[in-house]
C-alpha cells in the first residue's frame, strides 16, 4: 500500500511540473508575442524614427536588471571584451587608457607590445584613433577603437606633455597575453613570492612552473600567494593550483544550480607539487570567485594562512552562451560551494540584496565599534578539515586580519583627480632615468616641487568638518541661532582652514607612497609598481611574520 501511495506522490509531482513547464512556455510565447508587436507598432506609428536595435538592446538590459549583476547581454561589438577575460588575450596595442574628462589617456603601457615598442608613454592623450576625433569620448569607446584582429594597422594621433604640436603613431595590432603572474621572486629570508592578477588560461601551468623553479633554485622557507586584487576567472585554473598544495582526490568546489548541468563536483586529479611547504593567501576587497575558491580550499584544508582583508564574496557561477547573429549572454547558472560546505556568495539576489557603502548588505546587518562583523549577523558556522570554525556568507574572512589604514581627505583627492598622475606625467618629462624601483625615493626637492604643482594647478578639495560645519551653520540660521555662535563658527572655519593648508605636509607619508609608485611605473611598468610597492607592505610583513615563526603558524592553523 506504502509503495502504491509513493507511486501516486510521483506521479503527482512529475505532473506539476509537466504542467509548470508548459505554464511557462506558453508565458514565453505569449510575452514574445506581445514584445514583437509592440515593437512592430512602435516602427510603424511613433511620431519620429526609432532605432530598433537600440530599443531591443534597452529592452533586453532592462529585462536582465532585475537578475544579478553578472547575468548580461553581450553584444557583438563586446565580444572581444569577453575574450580577454577568459582567456587574457585579446587583438590590440596592450595598454590601460582612462578617461581625464575631456581625452582618454594612456596610463599604462604594457611592457613588451605594440604600445611601450612604438614609444607610446603614460600621460599621452589619445586626440584621434584612425581619423575619428576621440574628443569626451568615453574610455569603452575608445578601447573598442584600439581594438581589432592581430596584425591590423591602427593609427593614432597623441598629445604628449611638453610637447606642442601633436604626434601621429602607426601601430601593427597584435595577439596581447596578459600573464596570470606579472611578478614572481623569492625574497632574501627565502620566502617565495607571486603577485597573482587573474585566472584565464595556462595560470595553473604558469604557477607549477614558478614554484618549481623556486624549489630547484632555492631551500624554500615559506610561499606567498598574493590575490589581491584579483577578481577571479577560470574555475578549473583555481582547482588546477589548488591541487599543487593538496593530495589527489580531494573535493575543491561543488557548483549547484537548477538544472543538471549546472552541478558539478571538482576536485584534484594529480599528486601535489609540496603538501608541506608554509603558505601565506593575501587577501582583500577586491580578491573574487576563483581567487576565493583557492583562498577558502587552502583554508578549509587547514593548508596555509589567509592574511588581510574580507573578501569581495562572489560565488555565483556564470556561462557564457551563443546567441543568435553572433552576440551571447553571460548568465548566471549555479553557486559556488568550497570543501566545509559553505557558500562563498555575499549578497542573496534572489531577496534584492544591495551592498552597502559599508560592503555589508541588508542581510547581513553591520558592524562593531571595532569594525569586525557582528556575531549574530556572521552566517551559518561550518568547520575546517581540522575543526576550525568558518563561516558563510562573507566571502573569505582571513584567519590574520590586517587592518588597512584610510587615506586622509587630501590624499584621496590628490590621487583621484589624477593630481598625482599627471605630476609623474611631469616628472617622467624632466627626468631620463632614476635609480632601480625598489631603491627608488621621494626626496625632499621632489616632494616640495610636488606641492608647488598642485598647488599651481589650483588643487582644492572639501572635508567632511567642512560639510558638517556648513551644515550646521545652515541649520543655526534656520533655527534663529546663527548670531549667537557666529565667532565660534568662524573661528573654527579659521582653524580648519589652517590645518587643511598644511594637509601636504601632514600626510606626506601616503602621499609619498603613491607618488613614488606613480613615477616608478613610468620607467619600470608594471613590475617596477610592484617591486617598489612591496618594500612597505603590511600584509606581506604579517605574512612573513607568520612564515618564519612555525609555532605562530600552527597554532594559527589549530581549532
Amino acid at each position: 500500500m506504502k509503495r502504491i501511495g509513493f507511486l501516486l506522490i510521483g506521479l503527482l509531482l512529475s505532473i506539476t511540473v509537466i504542467g509548470q513547464e508548459k505554464q511557462n512556455n506558453f508565458e514565453i510565447s505569449k510575452s514574445i508575442d506581445i514584445y514583437n508587436s509592440l515593437l512592430r507598432e512602435l516602427n510603424l506609428n511613433y511620431v519620429d524614427e526609432i532605432n530598433p536595435a537600440e530599443l531591443n538592446e534597452a529592452a533586453i538590459d532592462a529585462m536582465l536588471s532585475g537578475l544579478d549583476p553578472y547575468t548580461v547581454f553581450i553584444p557583438e561589438s563586446e565580444i572581444e571584451s569577453y575574450r580577454l577575460m577568459t582567456t587574457g588575450e585579446y587583438g590590440g596595442i596592450g595598454a590601460l587608457i582612462q578617461f581625464d574628462g575631456e581625452y582618454t589617456r594612456i596610463s599604462e603601457p604594457y611592457e613588451g607590445w605594440p604600445a611601450q615598442k612604438a614609444g607610446l608613454q603614460a600621460g599621452d592623450a589619445i586626440l584621434a584613433v584612425n581619423g575619428i576625433d576621440t574628443h569626451n569620448k568615453p574610455t569603452d569607446q575608445v578601447s573598442e577603437l584600439l581594438k581589432g584582429q592581430p596584425g591590423t594597422e591602427v593609427k593614432l594621433k597623441i598629445k604628449r606633455y611638453g610637447v606642442e604640436k601633436p604626434i601621429e603613431f602607426t601601430l601593427k595590432r597584435e595577439k596581447v597575453k596578459i600573464d596570470n603572474i606579472s611578478y614572481a621572486t623569492v625574497f632574501d629570508n627565502g620566502i617565495g613570492y607571486v603577485s597573482f592578477n587573474s585566472f584565464t588560461k595556462e595560470a595553473a601551468s604558469e604557477m607549477k612552473q614558478h614554484l618549481l623553479e623556486m624549489k630547484k633554485d632555492h631551500e624554500l622557507k615559506g610561499f606567498i600567494i598574493d590575490l589581491r586584487g584579483n577578481g577571479g576567472g577560470l574555475l578549473n585554473e583555481a582547482v588546477d593550483i589548488v591541487n599543487l598544495f593538496i593530495p589527489k582526490g580531494k573535493p575543491v568546489v561543488a557548483t549547484k544550480g537548477k538544472s543538471q548541468h549546472a552541478g558539478s563536483l571538482y576536485a584534484t586529479t594529480n599528486q601535489p607539487i609540496d603538501e608541506q611547504l608554509p603558505l601565506a593567501i593575501l587577501v582583500d576587497g577586491g580578491s573574487a570567485s576563483a581567487s576565493e575558491i583557492l583562498a577558502g580550499a587552502i583554508q578549509d584544508y587547514d593548508r596555509g594562512v589567509v592574511i588581510g582583508q574580507r573578501t569581495f564574496g562572489k560565488g555565483l557561477v556564470q556561462n557564457i552562451l551563443p546567441l543568435s547573429y553572433n552576440t551571447q549572454m553571460k548568465v548566471t547558472i549555479a553557486k559556488y560551494y568550497i570543501p566545509s560546505g559553505r557558500c562563498i556568495q555575499e549578497i542573496d539576489y534572489s531577496k534584492n540584496g544591495k551592498r552597502n557603502p559599508e560592503g555589508l548588505t541588508d542581510r547581513t546587518g553591520g558592524k562593531t565599534e571595532n569594525g569586525e562583523i557582528k556575531e549574530d549577523t556572521l552566517g551559518k558556522p561550518f568547520k575546517t578539515m581540522a575543526g576550525r570554525t568558518v563561516y558563510e556568507g562573507h566571502g573569505i574572512m582571513p584567519d590574520v586580519k590586517v587592518e588597512p589604514i584610510p587615506y586622509a581627505t587630501a590624499t584621496a583627492y590628490l590621487y583621484g583627480k589624477n593630481y598625482i598622475f599627471d605630476y609623474a606625467t611631469k616628472f617622467a618629462f624632466e627626468h631620463k632615468s632614476i635609480a632601480p624601483a625598489k631603491d627608488f625615493k621621494i626626496d625632499d626637492a621632489t616632494y616640495n616641487d610636488f606641492m608647488k604643482f598642485v598647488k599651481e594647478k589650483g588643487f582644492t578639495y572639501t572635508t567632511e568638518s567642512e560639510r558638517r560645519l556648513t551644515e550646521l551653520k545652515k541649520m543655526a540660521k534656520e533655527e534663529g541661532y546663527l548670531e549667537s555662535i557666529k565667532d565660534q563658527v568662524e573661528a573654527l572655519e579659521s582653524k580648519l582652514l589652517a590645518d587643511k593648508e598644511n594637509d601636504l605636509v601632514k600626510n606626506r607619508k601616503d602621499i609619498e607612497d603613491l607618488l613614488r609608485l606613480e613615477i616608478v611605473s613610468r620607467y619600470y611598468f608594471q613590475v617596477g609598481r610592484i617591486e617598489a610597492s612591496l618594500t612597505n607592505d603590511d600584509d606581506l610583513k604579517e605574512a612573513f611574520n607568520i612564515l618564519l615563526d612555525k609555532e605562530r603558524y600552527d597554532s594559527i592553523l589549530k581549532p
